[in-house]
């Protein structure tokens, strides 16, 4: 890496950044302390909101920002980027250029995802996406977005960054990604704030949901801080997600210095995807007139410098209870609450509607609606301690009011989902049964394994009791 970065600003633009990056040896011990800014040097951009009237930040120099008051795209800030349908994600829009789908309407941008038909008759969709790359990119800072998301199956808004140069440290997922906001467009109540990296694919992502109304009733204020240790995720101000550990990796080579692969240029990306392989397709149900993504501001404030001389932070694995058990709580002695990851969490998505509830050392899931996937009713237990080349035994009692299905498995949320216990569909009769699973865990030591009970989608919501969980390593 580049041994110092003394006035750097966005007035040098990222390409040059990158290429002289890349022109180093990735190996080189970073030997700086400090990032340091020249407020003087902020580039003067074309708004018609004077850099003096926009908020400012204590301990931060806005580095660059777009009001979106002019009358069309200021295109010294953002491209335009064109894409062809299924390029990422199995995605089905094609990103285009066009007024119809990228446009300023009352100090806002608009993405707007529009349905039409091909040559063959068959659905079409076209959408817009802007970004940075090239303009205004930049290496730590907050960054602030408020936005109004559309409602509708399969509308996937999103406010991301990617780095200037993906091949510094690798094509994705080892460059790095930083996911200020996704919503869904089915569940409008919940963002997302996530991280992805390495290789193999690992991720962090927190979530946020709204105690009431919804991201496509009115605006709201996305934002994230990026500093050389640690990221933070905010929404209305509210921290929801911080991370400090990640890595960057060849399959089976030494990880990349730390904090790699987030200490290069990043640039800003705004977009609309319509389908998917997160959100689904769209179905009878989306409204594509109001298929709109409206992004009111983005502003981008950095501090004078940054402390470059961190170090990864030691992974803290849990330690297992006197019996043995990994799992806290296993017997349900306790009751606690369950929205919340202390011990048990229980979770609904895409559609699931339900409760948990521990009564009489008896976990009791009641569901009203099995939603859309196997984890619209879901009841976890993250931050289980799993090493590499150890064997470890899952065991617990359930039953339920009536004959039904229900999955169980041990995943990796923050190494791409992974699954430790494969997913795993056991039927559950109206009698207490004893279930017993063993297997051996062969990748990465993981401080975040997650036991999890899947319940929704499989043709009943018949209540389910589950009762003694545990796991326990069996390693000769």
């Amino acid at each position: 890496m580049r041994k110092t970065l003394k006035k750097f600003s966005v007035i040098l633009g990222g390409l040059v950044l990158a290429m002289s990056m890349t022109a180093c040896s990735e190996e080189k011990k970073q030997e700086s302390t400090s990032i340091a800014t020249d407020s003087d040097t902020v580039v003067e951009m074309a708004n018609q909101v004077a850099d003096e009237d926009v908020p400012q930040l204590e301990g931060y120099t806005l580095l660059w920002h777009d009001e979106f008051n002019g009358d069309t795209l200021n295109e010294e800030i953002w491209n335009k980027e064109l894409r062809e349908p299924g390029w990422t994600n199995s995605e089905l829009q094609e990103y285009t250029d066009s007024s119809e789908n990228i446009f300023i309407r009352d100090g806002r941008l608009v993405l707007k995802a529009k349905k039409t038909t091909d040559e063959n008759g068959a659905d079409y969709y076209t959408s817009g996406k802007v970004q940075t790359q090239n303009k205004q990119d930049f290496m730590y800072g907050k960054v602030v977005v408020s936005a109004k998301v559309p409602e509708g199956q399969g509308l996937w808004p999103a406010a991301w960054m990617m780095p200037t140069n993906e091949a510094f440290y690798g094509q994705w997922p080892k460059c790095g990604e930083i996911d200020i906001m996704e919503v869904l467009g089915n569940q409008t109540n919940i963002a997302y704030g996530t991280i992805h990296y390495g290789e193999p694919h690992a991720e962090q992502q927190g979530i946020y949901t709204l105690e009431n109304g919804t991201f496509a009733d009115d605006f709201h204020e996305f934002s994230v801080e990026w500093e050389p240790g640690e990221m933070r995720f905010y929404i209305d101000g509210n921290l929801y997600h911080t991370v400090n550990d990640w890595f960057s990796a060849y399959s089976g080579q030494p990880e990349k210095e730390y904090p790699a692969p987030f200490n290069q240029t990043f640039f800003v990306q705004l977009n609309l995807a319509v389908g998917g392989t997160w959100p689904g397709n769209p179905d009878e149900t989306t409204d594509f007139e109001k298929a709109e993504y409206e992004i009111d501001y983005v502003r981008v404030y950095q501090k004078p410098e940054y402390d470059t001389n961190v170090t990864k932070p030691e992974k803290v694995f849990r330690e297992p209870l006197e019996d043995g058990n990994l799992v806290y709580n296993g017997d349900f002695s306790e009751a606690e609450a369950l929205d919340d990851e202390d011990n048990w969490f229980f979770l609904l998505f895409e559609g699931g509607e339900g409760s948990a509830s521990i009564e009489d050392g008896t976990m009791i899931i009641k569901s009203q609606n099995a939603g859309t996937v196997d984890y619209s009713v879901q009841l976890v237990q993250p931050t289980l301690p799993m090493y590499q080349g150890s064997k470890y035994k899952l065991t617990f009692d359930a039953c339920a009011s009536e004959e039904r299905d229900m999955i169980v498995c041990v995943s990796a949320p923050t190494a791409g989902w992974i699954r430790y216990l494969a997913d795993t569909e056991l039927t559950l009769s109206t009698e207490w049964q004893t279930y017993t699973y063993e297997f051996e865990m062969t990748e990465k030591d993981d401080n975040n394994g997650r036991l999890e009970f899947n319940m929704g989608n499989n043709g009943s919501i018949a209540d389910i009791y589950i009762k003694n969980v545990r796991i326990e390593e069996i390693t000769e």
